[in-house]
C-alpha cells in the first residue's frame, strides 16, 4: 500500500505498529492519496475554524498536518528568526480520493474510494511491484550547536527559570546533512524496522518528506470524548533485562522526570479544559511507563468531555502546539524557543493525522522523525528535551544524543 501510494504527490501513511498497550487505537494502519479538495489556510488565524466548517458541510475523510510554527498565526506577537529548508505549508489538510485502513484489532482491509471502484484500487496495490529493501547510504549527521554552545544555553535557560520567567522550557537541537540522495521510502521501511512506533507516519507532500517513528500522542477525539497523552521522561533502554528493569523502575520513581511530567500534565489539563465541560477533564494514568525499542518513556493520560459548544478543531485550538513540546507557561517559553534555538522547527514538533466522515480524529506529535527536501537534498530531525532548573546540561545532551539515535544508526555501517 505505502509503494502504490507514494506515486501520488500527496499521500499520507499511519502505522501503529501493534503497540495495542497503549489505549485508544482505531487502526491498525491507515493510507490516503490524492486530493480531491485541499485546505491549504497556511496563513490564516481561522484555519482551524475552516477545517471545521468544511467537514460540517462535507462529512468526509480529512489528512493532513499542521507545522509547529502555526503558533505564529494563533499568536501574532510570536515569529520564527530561523530559516526554512522544507516547503510544508504551515497548516495543510486534504480529503483524499482513496483511503485504505485495517481496522483495529482485525486482519481486514476496507477500501474507500470517490472515483475508482475498490476493487480496482485492491488490484492497483497487488499489482504494485514489490519493495526491496536497499541498504541506505552512509550518512554522517552534523550538528547545528555543538556541545560547548548547547551546554551553554542549557544553562542560561536555567537562569531564565530562577529568574522567574518560566518553570519548564523544551530545548532542541537539529542534526543535519546536506547533498544527499535517499529514497524515502526505503529510509521510512528502515526506520520503521529498527525502531516501531505507535505513531509512525510517512508523509509526502510533493517533494518533502516526513519519515516518522513518533511514540506520542497529541489528541485523539471518539465522540465527544477528547484525550491527550504527552510524554516527559525518558531513560535508555538495556540488553539485560534485569538491568532493563531497574532503569524502567528508576524512571518511575525519578522525582525529576516526575516534576517534568506532572508541569505537561496540569498545562494539557488547562488547555483542553477550554474547549471541555466544566469538572469534566481528568488525569485517567499519572507516570505510566512504557518501552520502545531504544527507550523507556513516562507518559500520562488525560480526558475530557468537550462542550456541547465546541466545533470540530476547538481542542486542537486551544491546546497547539502541545505543552509537551513547549513547556509553561507556554507563550513565554516559545518566545524562548524562538531565541535560543538554532533552527526552524517547522513541520517537527506539529502533529500528522486524520478526520473521520463522522467526526473522530487522532493526531501525533511529530518527533523521533526525519525530514528531507528532495529539491534541495537537504535530510535532517531535531531532539530535544524538557529542561528544568533541576536539569544537567551535560546529561541533557546525552538525552538528544540518545533520541537521535534511533534515526542515525539505520544509515551507519555495520
Amino acid at each position: 500500500m505505502l509503494s502504490w501510494a507514494n506515486q501520488f504527490s500527496i499521500s499520507v501513511y499511519l502505522d501503529n505498529n501493534q503497540y495495542h498497550h497503549l489505549s485508544y487505537h482505531r487502526f491498525e494502519c491507515l493510507v490516503a492519496l490524492n486530493p480531491v479538495d485541499t485546505l491549504p489556510f497556511d496563513r490564516s488565524i481561522n484555519a482551524l475554524s475552516d477545517v471545521s466548517d468544511w467537514h460540517s458541510r462535507n462529512s468526509d475523510w480529512l489528512l493532513g498536518h499542521i507545522c509547529y510554527d502555526y503558533k505564529n498565526e494563533l499568536h501574532p506577537y510570536l515569529s520564527s528568526r530561523q530559516p526554512s529548508h522544507f516547503l510544508f505549508p504551515n497548516i495543510y489538510f486534504f480529503c483524499p480520493e482513496v483511503v485504505c485502513y485495517i481496522p483495529h484489532g482485525t486482519q481486514q482491509l476496507v477500501i474507500e474510494s470517490l472515483q475508482q471502484s475498490p476493487q480496482w484500487v485492491y488490484q492497483q496495490i497487488l499489482t504494485q511491484e514489490p519493495f526491496f529493501a536497499t541498504d541506505l547510504p552512509q550518512i554522517n549527521f552534523s550538528k547545528k550547536m555543538l556541545k560547548d554552545e548547547y551546554l551553554r544555553k542549557i544553562n542560561r535557560l536555567r537562569e531564565h527559570i530562577k529568574e522567574g520567567d518560566c518553570y519548564e522550557i523544551n530545548f532542541c537541537n537539529e542534526g543535519y546533512a546536506e547533498n544527499v540522495i535517499i529514497e524515502p521510502v526505503n529510509v521510512f521501511h528502515q526506520l520503521n524496522k529498527s525502531s516501531p512506533a505507535p505513531f509512525a507516519a510517512y508523509y509526502r507532500f510533493q517533494d518533502q518528506y516526513m519519515m516518522g517513528s513518533s511514540p506520542e500522542r497529541y489528541l485523539y477525539k471518539l465522540g465527544k470524548k477528547i484525550i491527550s497523552q504527552p510524554i516527559k521522561g525518558t531513560a535508555k533502554r538495556n540488553f539485560d533485562s534485569e538491568l532493563d528493569n531497574k532503569l524502567k523502575q528508576s524512571l518511575h520513581e525519578s522525582v525529576k522526570e516526575r516534576a517534568e511530567n506532572v508541569m505537561i500534565v496540569d498545562l494539557t489539563r488547562n488547555d483542553l479544559s477550554r474547549s471541555c465541560e466544566t469538572g469534566s477533564v481528568q488525569v485517567e494514568e499519572l507516570f505510566g511507563i512504557y518501552s520502545f525499542p531504544t527507550v523507556h518513556q513516562m507518559i500520562s493520560t488525560i480526558s475530557g468531555k468537550l462542550d456541547s459548544c465546541s466545533s470540530l478543531m476547538d481542542s486542537v485550538l486551544y491546546s497547539f502546539p502541545m505543552g509537551s513540546m513547549t513547556g509553561a507557561p507556554k507563550v513565554k517559553v516559545m518566545e524562548l524557543i524562538n531565541a535560543y534555538e538554532s533552527s526552524k522547527r517547522e513541520l517537527f514538533s506539529g502533529s500528522i493525522g486524520y478526520i473521520t466522515p463522522s467526526g473522530d480524529f487522532d493526531f501525533n506529535v511529530v518527533i523521533r522523525s526525519l525530514f528531507y527536501n528532495a529539491s534541495t537534498a537537504y535530510l535532517s530531525y531535531q531532539t530535544g528535551g524538557a529542561i528544568t532548573f533541576d536539569s544537567d546540561a551535560h546529561l541533557e545532551w546525552e538525552e538528544t544524543i540518545l533520541k537521535a539515535s534511533g534515526m542515525e544508526k539505520i544509515f551507519q555501517k555495520h
